[in-house]
């Protein structure tokens, strides 16, 4: 899978997703991350990208040009790779999206390319985002400075969803949000640590005993930390 971002702060978003798993993941060729600086494609011979906006306010706008220029770059690239005519989903980070979960990770983990489009400033000239998004994403509703940080969180989310990424496949699937349900509890080495016993059903080797204590703990854990998430399992439950 690739990750192509456009970005002010290319040396950002690559300092932050090559290093441990999603680094390690590069180099054995399960992605690939491609960080492209909008800077690159202003027409400005000062590199400049943002102006004032119409109407007034406070802060600057990132134009629109640049952006488009950048996009469309990536966008041939793309093309010219996979030898189709089809444009890949290019995600807005941005609070005015709809927030990202971990429903929305998989979908997404299931495209070979995705292109993130990083905002500073103000924003960006809502032409441009008119021409090219597909997707405004946000991954909680606060504001940042800038995209960058946004982007990272939801190609690490979705990164490791794609095969290969993680040592154990099976790892995705039994984490918090991935049966609708928060992970239960886990333990490791000594089996008794500032007096605190390791459960021993744990310790049993009867693995149906094990899963049924696990399915418990990850009910009652997901009641009392997030009983909206608790309520939406029962619904579909009831449904089923």
């Amino acid at each position: 899978m690739n990750f192509h971002i456009m970005t002010l702060f290319p040396e950002m978003v690559l300092g932050g997703l090559c290093t441990s798993i999603i680094g390690r993941a590069q180099e054995r060729g399960c992605i690939a991350v491609n960080a492209v600086n909008i800077r690159d494609y202003t027409a400005d011979r000062h590199r400049k990208v943002d102006d004032y906006t119409y109407g007034g306010g406070a802060g600057m706008l990132m134009q629109a040009q640049p952006v488009y220029d950048c996009w469309k770059a990536v966008d041939e690239e793309i093309k010219g790779r996979r030898g189709d005519d089809v444009s890949a989903r290019v995600v807005y980070v941005t609070p005015q999206g709809e927030v990202f979960n971990q429903k929305k990770a998989v979908e997404l983990s299931k495209e070979e390319d995705l292109i993130f489009l990083c905002g500073h400033y103000e924003g960006i000239d809502e032409r441009v985002l008119e021409e090219v998004v597909t997707d405004y994403i946000s991954i909680g509703d606060y504001v940042l400075t800038g995209g960058e940080l946004a982007a990272m969180v939801i190609i690490d989310a979705v990164a490791r969803l794609v095969p290969g990424v993680l040592n154990n496949d099976e790892s995705a699937q039994s984490e918090s949000h991935a049966s609708g349900l928060l992970e239960y509890p886990q333990y490791s080495r000594p089996e008794i640590w500032h007096g605190k016993r390791v459960p021993e059903v744990l310790l049993s080797g009867h693995h149906a005993n094990i899963e049924k204590w696990r399915l418990e703990q990850s009910l009652e854990r997901t009641r009392r930390r997030r009983p909206d998430m608790y309520g939406e399992y029962m619904r579909v439950g009831e449904k089923r």
